[in-house]
């Protein structure tokens, strides 16, 4: 068994098999999910795992060149759109229906236990080297 690191193995299945350029969506249990990619759902109750836990926790295993999230996050969630800012520099930022749009894209959606408003970060896979 695993010691470190992320213990789901669904999760760590689906992250192993990642690759430049894919999508990773982790989104909170009101972000509609779209048809087709891989569901990892985290959600064990309100707000368990919270939104940065599951993002520090993907973020230790996977190396990002690019993140999009929802504008609207800067009023409606100034936590959320804080810390998605200190860990994920040149963060950009769309209305939330053109997040939506880019979410059949992934390949991957990590779904948390957050219900707090707009706590959803596309995740684009870069390459370790």
């Amino acid at each position: 068994m695993k010691k470190s690191g992320i213990l789901n193995r669904h999760l760590a299945g689906a992250v192993a098999e990642l690759g430049h350029g894919d999508g990773v969506l982790i989104c909170d249990v009101g972000m509609p999910i779209p048809p087709g990619p891989r569901v990892v759902d985290l959600a064990f109750r309100a707000g368990v795992p919270s939104f940065a836990e599951v993002l520090d926790g993907l973020l230790d295993e996977l190396v990002v060149e690019g993140a999009t999230a929802a504008e609207e996050i800067r009023d409606s969630n100034p936590e959320a759109s804080g810390l998605l800012t200190a860990r994920l520099p040149g963060l950009a930022h769309v209305p939330h229906e053109q997040l939506k749009a880019l979410t059949v894209s992934a390949r991957l959606v990590v779904r948390t236990g957050e219900a707090r408003p707009y706590a959803n970060v596309l995740l684009r896979c870069g390459v370790c080297f």
